[in-house]
Formats: C-alpha cells, sequence, structure tokens
C-alpha cells in the first residue's frame, strides 16, 4: 500500500503545483511575447486552464442547472452531491463542474481519463479512497473524464464503490448515456445535461481572459476589435476551451507581429492611455525608436502614450487556420447530423440539406456512407414520384468512387439538391412493408398453377401453365387473369399518391383495372349468353 500512496501523493503534489503555477504568473514564466522567463521557471499552462473558474461566480453558461435554485447550485451548497454523469458537449464546463463540487465539500478529487486509465488504476483509487474514508473522514470525488470510453465490465468495477459511498463518481461524457453508461451505474447516478455555451458567454470568456493580469493575457498588452472576439466566438462553436486556445494564439501573434511591423498578419501597433506596468517591468523607448510591444514592457511614443498590439478578424482568421467541427463518426453526432439530412431532404428544403451533408463530408465522414443514404432515400421518401432519383443517386455514388474527394462532394451536393427538391412519395415503402406484414402474418399460399412455367412434360402433365393468357396475343395486352394466389387476390400493397410520376402511375393503374374489369364483364355476359 506504501508505493500506492506515494503515487497517489505525488500526483496530488503535482496537481497542487499546477494550480500554483496558474496563481503565480511569476514563478510560472511568461507566454510568448513577454519578457524572458526567469531560469528553471515552469512553463505556464495553456490559457484554458489557467481561466478554469475557481468558484460558482466565475462559472459561465449552464443556468439551467446552475442558476438560483437549480439542481448543481443546491447540490454545491449542501456540500454532499451525489454521484454524477455530467452529459454534454466539449468545452461546456464538465470538469470545472467537478473540480468545484470538490472544493465546495473539501473533498478529495481525483481525476482520471478513460482513453489512459485502466481498471488496474482504478482500483488502486477506491482502494486509497475507502482508507481516506475511514481513517480521516474524507470523501473522495472520483472524476472520470470520456467515461463512455469504458467498456460495460470496466464500468461495473465502480459499482460497489458508489453504492457504498466509498466514492462520488463524476463521469463527463460527450455521448449520450443511455447507450454509452452501463444501465446499472447509471440507475445510481444523477444524469445532469450541459449544452454548448452560446456566443456571448464564450465572449464574457474572452473579454474576461484579456483583462485579467493574473491568470489571463492582461500583461500581453493586447486590445481586440470587437469584431475580432465576435469571430473568435463563432469558431469556438460553443466550447470555451477552443475558444480561449484560439484567442491565446491570436493574441501571441498580434504581438510578435506587432513587433515586427504593423499591419502584419492582424497585429498592429496602436497608441492608447497608458496602463499601469506590473512593478519592476516598467520601460520606455526614446523618441523615434522601433517598440517592441510585449506584455512585460510598457513602450511609450512620441506622446508618452502606450503602444499595444490590436488583434483583428484578419489576425484571428490567420491564427485560426481551420476550424475544428464536432463531428464523432462512431458517435451520436454522427447520427444527429444524418437524420438531420435525412429530415431536410425530406421535407423539401435544399439549403438545409446542403448545409447538413457539408457538416459531414467537412468532418471527415465517409462519402461513399452518405452517397448510400442517399440511393436508400431516393427509393424510401421519393420512390415513383420521382422515377430520376434513384438513377442520379446511383451516378452520384459512382461519382465519388470514381474520383474521389474533395471534388466528389459536389455530385453529392447536385444530388441532395435534387432528392430535396424532388416530388415526395413513400408508397412503395409503405407497399413493401405491407408485403413483409402478409408474409409474416398471413399464410403463404403456392404459385397459382397457370402462371407457373411448364418446363418438363411431366409438369405439364399436372398442369403447370394451364389456362395462362399470353397477353401479347390480346387487343391491348389486356387479359382477365389473376395474378395472386386466391386467398390474397383482393390485396392492395402499392397504393401512389397524386405526388409527380406517381400521379401518371396512379392513373395508368386505373385503366389497367378497368380494361380488365372490361373483359370480365364481357366475358360474363357471353357466359349468360350461351347459357340462353
Amino acid at each position: 500500500m506504501a508505493g500506492l500512496f506515494d503515487r497517489a501523493d505525488a500526483a496530488r503534489d503535482a496537481d497542487a503545483a499546477a494550480r500554483r503555477s496558474m496563481e503565480d504568473p511569476e514563478a510560472a514564466g511568461t507566454p510568448a511575447g513577454q519578457a524572458p522567463r526567469r531560469a528553471g521557471a515552469r512553463p505556464r499552462p495553456p490559457l484554458a486552464e489557467r481561466m478554469r473558474p475557481r468558484t460558482v461566480e466565475e462559472f459561465v453558461g449552464q443556468e439551467e442547472i446552475l442558476g438560483p435554485n437549480r439542481p448543481l447550485l443546491r447540490l454545491l451548497a449542501a456540500g454532499t452531491p451525489p454521484s454524477l454523469i455530467l452529459w454534454g458537449p466539449p468545452g461546456s464546463g464538465k470538469t470545472t463542474l467537478a473540480r468545484l463540487l470538490a472544493g465546495a465539500g473539501g473533498h478529495d478529487f481525483v481525476a482520471y481519463s478513460a482513453v489512459t486509465s485502466g481498471v488496474k488504476e482504478i482500483k488502486e483509487v477506491l482502494e486509497r479512497s475507502r482508507w481516506t474514508r475511514e481513517r480521516q473522514g474524507r470523501r473522495t470525488i472520483l472524476f472520470i473524464d470520456e467515461i463512455h470510453r469504458f467498456n460495460r465490465a470496466q464500468q461495473d468495477a465502480f459499482l460497489p464503490a458508489v453504492e457504498d459511498g466509498t466514492i462520488v463518481l463524476v463521469g463527463a461524457t460527450t455521448e449520450n448515456p443511455s447507450f454509452e453508461v452501463n444501465a446499472a451505474l447509471l440507475s445510481r447516478c444523477r444524469v445532469l445535461v450541459l449544452r454548448a455555451l452560446t456566443e456571448a458567454e464564450v465572449r464574457r470568456l474572452l473579454e474576461r481572459a484579456l483583462a485579467d493580469t493574473e491568470r489571463g493575457l492582461g500583461e500581453l498588452a493586447v486590445d481586440a476589435a470587437p469584431e475580432a472576439l465576435e469571430q473568435i466566438a463563432r469558431l469556438a462553436n460553443g466550447d470555451a476551451r477552443v475558444g480561449l486556445t484560439l484567442l491565446e494564439v491570436a493574441a501571441q501573434s498580434a504581438v510578435g507581429t506587432g513587433a515586427a511591423g504593423a499591419g502584419e498578419q492582424g497585429g498592429a501597433r496602436v497608441p492608447l492611455t497608458p496602463a499601469p506596468s506590473p512593478p519592476g517591468r516598467g520601460g520606455g523607448a526614446a523618441d523615434g525608436e522601433e517598440a517592441v510591444v510585449g506584455a512585460s514592457s510598457t513602450v511609450e511614443g512620441a506622446e508618452g502614450s502606450q503602444l499595444r498590439a490590436r488583434l483583428t478578424v484578419e489576425g484571428v482568421r490567420a491564427a485560426a487556420q481551420a476550424r475544428p467541427l464536432l463531428y464523432d463518426r462512431a458517435g451520436e453526432e454522427h447520427f444527429n447530423i444524418i437524420s438531420a439530412l435525412h429530415k431536410s431532404l425530406r421535407g423539401g428544403d435544399v439549403q438545409a440539406s446542403l448545409y447538413w451533408l457539408g457538416r459531414m463530408l467537412e468532418s471527415g465522414e465517409d462519402p461513399l456512407y452518405v452517397a448510400r443514404r442517399m440511393v436508400r432515400f431516393a427509393s424510401e421518401d421519393v420512390g415513383l414520384a420521382d422515377p430520376q432519383a434513384l438513377g442520379l443517386a446511383i451516378a452520384a455514388k459512382d461519382a465519388v468512387h470514381f474520383i474521389g474527394m474533395p471534388e466528389g462532394a459536389l455530385a453529392l451536393a447536385q444530388l441532395a439538391a435534387y432528392l430535396a427538391a424532388a416530388p415526395k412519395s413513400n408508397a412503395l415503402y409503405t407497399a413493401y412493408a405491407r408485403v413483409q406484414e402478409d408474409l409474416r402474418s398471413r399464410e403463404v399460399p403456392p404459385v397459382p398453377l397457370w402462371i407457373r412455367n411448364a418446363v418438363t412434360p411431366l409438369m405439364t402433365e399436372v398442369g403447370y401453365g394451364a389456362g395462362y393468357l399470353y397477353p401479347h396475343d390480346h387487343a391491348g395486352g389486356v387479359v382477365d387473369q389473376a395474378y395472386l394466389p386466391d386467398s390474397l387476390r383482393d390485396r392492395s400493397y402499392y397504393r401512389p399518391t397524386t405526388s409527380g410520376f406517381e400521379a401518371t402511375l396512379a392513373a395508368r393503374m386505373a385503366a389497367w383495372a378497368a380494361a380488365r374489369a372490361e373483359l370480365r364483364t364481357k366475358r360474363t355476359l357471353g357466359s349468360t349468353d350461351e347459357a340462353r
């Protein structure tokens, strides 16, 4: 056990050191653009980690669960949280909320990621948690990030400790816990749903980080154009971590570019009202000298104004390079977006169909998977209302297979626009469903003898093909012949709508039925005359 406790103590010391580095920029060093760090100083953690809220008051967003009289706020006030599953998108505050829960009750906090940890490590933590509770009277909050990545057997390892209160389990997941968390474990936990942050909430975090001289970027002497912050908030897509990371990169780039020359890559040096400089870090430049703008120096221009770097929209775009899209080809978001595409196509919305198609393709989805789904849609939802839809769907699939990506995306876009605008009918889909239901629930009669093919003398002898009427030998190709067994003769499977080409099909089917009925009437009248 000594080795176990030593490792746990070392992990706790490392966590404390990380917190001290967030709270003491002098000890942690300085980011790019500031004065050189002291020899041997540790690099600072990323901005998103440094700005992690330390109190409920600093937390932004999730008012639905953290607002006045909301469940999580009451749990924090009580200091005795139950085991929880926090379900929400990346950057919505799951880890921060787990830390706040631990801090509010004075509990030990141990964090693991299901990506890098296994059952062995978890069992060691459970043993220490049991010892801590029995000997020191403290509970342990065990935070498992991405708990959905543990398989069912691994999740079962938590059950006894959660059941007897040895630990308070707080699991974080971006996937629907209904599908990804063991039912036995889920029944012992309370599920709290977090949402993605709004652009306004992300912007509040960005403004706070720019102004914070202790943990944020306040010492970098960077001013951000309002539209630049709006751009970052938009690109963050509700993820606070993405927004703060992009801000940090863009701000450091602006500082470095401002030193090299104004106007390059979105960085600019502009004279503004001097800001107080940190103790021991003041400095100035003589009139006419080039000023290096950084967080560690106060640079005076000819009129005594401080030169500060300017963060612009162009600088944000240069720093962003490519926008990450929330998507998991094997997770719930995959099914959410393909559902959105399918329903947009069905609803006839070309614009929405193209958008959801783009979301899938630009996130790295297999284009042939998308093509297969749209081939199915061409038969299921368009059907014979537009018979060309299926042919175009197959052509688009072949085009993607032939030319690959990214060029193949245009073939899929062409198909999506066509399918969305096409007339819709699910008559074929429901017709085949009726056939399936009859095959499951009704008798399965033999094929009538008159439509069987007699390929041997014996078959002819026993009546195969006897009485078959060859349509091409009759006027108009119409014969009064039954093709279904007697027990199914009145069944109606395909019922065409009046949408698109199906209206033509409906008229044709009605014409065939009328012609057969006329022949039947004539035959009946002929039989009556002969009887007379």
